[in-house]
């Protein structure tokens, strides 16, 4: 009961921040000229730093160095667990713009403000749609902003890290600039996959890794970029645990039932 109460609560809460962050999102977008929305979108992640400091049962451990230019563009990549996931990334102190899957946009009050602050609209079930992210981002990458991508594509169910798709790699190497990889543990607990109520105690950690430099990647060479960014990310989340790499793999366990966890939904290794 308690937990519900606080879930209750905390949910109610959240809903009120929509309501006041909205006129000030949308004032803030009437007048930024900046073709990144970096005022916007900044403002826009304040609300979420917010959010994610109303649960106290939430113990968040912030971890890493951000670099010192928050203008200096970066493909940000993290592995991702649940929707706390959001927030709590929120924390960092810089505008980035996320690449999010297009149900969000829908959701009233948050869809808006998205919109506003230039978050990129994803469809995973639309070719198209994926092709115009990469465009998109690209757009923002020369705009001296940084792009945020979950490259699992879905968040996992087991807390090992599923496969990563190209696209960000990709982008990455095609305009030269590096990867912030971040990693996140314990927000599975928190808030798991298809559940509203929030547990009663959860330790995350979130942590910056030092940047990967992609000057020495050729155009054909995203998928080695990928494997690197991913090694490093289970790495650190195997020595949270205490665990070996080949234990957070996904690539290296299978569902109990024999379901393959390596590539839920068929998600498309390019996206």
């Amino acid at each position: 009961m308690r937990d519900i109460v606080r879930s209750v609560w905390i949910w109610s809460a959240i809903t009120a921040i929509a309501l006041i962050w909205v006129p000030i999102v949308g004032v803030l977008r009437l007048f930024d000229r900046d073709p990144a929305r970096y005022r916007t979108g900044y403002w826009l992640r304040r609300a979420g730093s917010l959010a994610s400091k109303l649960n106290p049962a939430w113990n968040i451990e912030m971890l890493g160095e951000l670099p010192d230019d928050p203008r200096r563009p970066y493909v940000l990549v993290c592995n991702h667990q649940s929707f706390a996931d959001i927030p709590v990334i929120c924390r960092l102190p810089m505008e980035m713009k996320w690449v999010i899957k297009a149900g969000l946009f829908r959701v009233p009050l948050l869809g808006w403000m998205l919109r506003w602050a230039g978050d990129i609209r994803v469809d995973r079930q639309d070719k198209n749609s994926r092709s115009q992210v990469l465009t998109t981002a690209r757009r923002y990458l020369q705009n001296k902003c940084s792009v945020m991508f979950f490259p699992e594509g879905t968040r996992s169910r087991t807390g090992r890290v599923l496969r990563f798709t190209n696209g960000a790699f990709r982008l990455a190497v095609q305009e030269q600039v590096p990867v912030l990889p971040l990693v996140i543990d314990g927000s599975r607990d928190a808030l798991p996959t298809d559940d509203w109520r929030y547990r009663d105690f959860s330790r995350i950690r979130l942590k910056v890794l030092p940047p990967v430099e992609t000057k020495r990647y050729a155009s054909g060479d995203a998928p080695d970029l990928r494997e690197e960014v991913r090694r490093r990310i289970m790495e650190q989340l195997a020595a949270w645990r205490g665990e070996t790499v080949e234990q957070v793999d996904a690539d290296t366990q299978k569902h109990p039932a024999g379901k393959d966890l390596r590539n839920p939904q068929g998600a498309s290794r390019d996206a």
